[in-house]
């Protein structure tokens, strides 16, 4: 039974939602958010708070979903770290960049829209890692787009806008199981199913890579991206005069082998094996948790929603990196003892990533035995309307998202307040869900402090502040339309 702390139980997710904003550390601001929130729970006694912290940290790994979670976002370093060393990569590239020559040589005219349509589709199919996905695109396509006179500006806005939104569209990533681990930690039973069922709602990210696709196809740009355009065509300027371009020509981490033959199969073999374990692991994880169905095709539908996420990406991340070692085994590219020192290397990668989800799982964690969810909900109660709540919770989850420049530090703060919320107004959970995962894309997607958006002016070599500015009024729009959609959908289904 959770006690009444009243206005006390909105004091630790408020403080580090300040501090975040204040400072732009976010993982300082979860961790002060938790400490006062045990302190909160000690009844403002400094040691007990202070140990009850520590201990909260240690439940979250009591959790085998969240142990599972963590340690596959961990994991999916050591992974990136092998396609990258591999070869897979470059590999990928090369075949990219022939392709790209035999479309130029066809005409400018048409191969303009196909090689822009191309650099789309690249950063969506790159939906495993935000950071690889915009630096692959920044970085591949940028000479074919500089010789075909298409501004820096629009690479970038393409870059950005097929990472973050692809990622968060199809689950099969550390974005994925995040969302997952904070479903959980809210008490969901099937938080695969729920977050799979909330993706239909989830229109920011789906209307941002859409709007990439008309801007695309139509050629009709607006605003001051249309005013890049049109200096490129009529000086063959890439950038605007006096732009202070981010220059990087680093696409990985890690350095290919040298000497070795860059192979695409070496990157997309181990993440196309990862992508099918998960939906065999989560048919394996569910299949004796349901009722036997009258055909197998039925059966295995309601497996995969009875699956557990945390298993099914934890086990195929594992056979995604057997696979790997064992091709590249077979390939002579590399023995045990590097392969041990190369697996190190990216799980310390992607510790800080792993670090987030125990500070969100911990002050979800927090929140919930606070009652703050519950204490929002219960004061909004009499005067806010559940059709209203979805296009709020988007709202907030934006400004917070905007403000710090991170969507996963905006996830583990609002997930746990608007969940308690959609329960107790009655509204539907799904579009709630929805709003809160697309609230925080859309902040972050046109945030300037953001690491995808700075990634995204580094690698296609354009000025920050012009990407930021070139590519904000396409994303008010489609934010715009999504608050719209919230609105409607919202007195709909409440």
């Amino acid at each position: 039974m959770v006690n009444d702390f009243g206005i006390l139980s909105v004091l630790p997710p408020l403080l580090a939602i300040i501090l975040a904003l204040k400072t732009r550390q976010v993982y300082i601001s979860l961790v002060v958010g938790i400490w006062l929130g045990w302190l909160i729970i000690s009844d403002w006694n400094i040691l007990q708070g202070t140990i009850a912290t520590l201990e909260g940290f240690v439940e979250v790994f009591k959790s085998p979903g969240n142990t599972r979670t963590i340690m596959f976002s961990a994991l999916v370093g050591a992974l990136l770290i092998f396609i990258q060393y591999s070869g897979g990569v470059q590999g990928f590239i090369l075949g990219m960049e022939k392709f790209l020559l035999r479309v130029e040589k066809k005409g400018k005219g048409r191969s303009r829209v196909v090689v822009e349509l191309i650099a789309l589709a690249t950063g969506v199919l790159l939906f495993i890692e935000t950071s690889i996905s915009s630096l692959t695109v920044g970085t591949l396509y940028r000479p074919v787009f500089d010789r075909l006179k298409i501004p820096r500006e629009k690479l970038a806005y393409i870059a950005d806008s097929s990472s973050a939104p692809s990622s968060i569209l199809i689950p099969f990533n550390a974005w994925g199981a995040f969302i997952m681990g904070l479903l959980l930690t809210q008490g969901i039973e099937n938080p695969f199913q729920t977050m799979v069922s909330a993706m239909i709602y989830n229109f920011y990210p789906m209307l941002a890579i859409i709007m990439v696709f008309v801007i695309i196809v139509s050629r009709k740009d607006f605003g001051p991206m249309a005013s890049a355009e049109r200096r490129t065509r009529e000086t063959g300027q890439l950038l605007n005069k006096g732009a202070r371009p981010m220059v990087s020509d680093e696409i990985t981490s890690c350095e290919m082998k040298e000497g070795i033959k860059p192979r695409a199969i070496n990157m997309i073999l181990p993440l196309g094996v990862m992508i099918v374990m998960m939906l065999v692991s989560l048919a394996y994880t569910g299949w004796n948790h349901v009722e036997e169905a009258s055909s197998f095709m039925n059966h295995l539908g309601k497996a995969l929603g009875k699956g557990s996420g945390s298993a099914a990406v934890l086990y195929s991340v594992t056979t995604s990196i057997l696979v790997a070692m064992i091709l590249y085994r077979a390939q002579g590219i590399i023995k045990i003892r590097k392969m041990v020192e190369l697996i190190l290397k990216g799980i310390s990668e992607l510790m800080p990533l792993a670090l987030l989800m125990m500070l969100a799982f911990s002050i979800s964690h927090v929140c919930n035995n606070l009652g703050t969810g519950d204490y929002v909900a219960g004061i909004t109660e009499e005067w806010l309307s559940p059709a209203l709540l979805p296009a709020i919770i988007f709202i907030l989850s934006a400004f917070i998202a905007f403000s710090t420049g991170t969507s996963w530090g905006t996830f583990a703060i609002m997930i746990a307040i608007a969940l308690p919320m959609a329960e107790i107004h009655g509204a539907n959970l799904y579009l709630v869900v929805a709003a809160t995962m697309g609230g925080g894309v859309f902040g972050d997607h046109c945030s300037p402090i953001s690491d995808t958006t700075i990634i995204s002016s580094m690698a296609s070599a354009s000025d920050h502040i012009d990407h930021v500015r070139t590519q904000l009024p396409y994303v008010l729009v489609t934010g715009g339309l999504t608050v719209i959609f919230y609105l409607i959908l919202g007195f709909i289904l409440s």
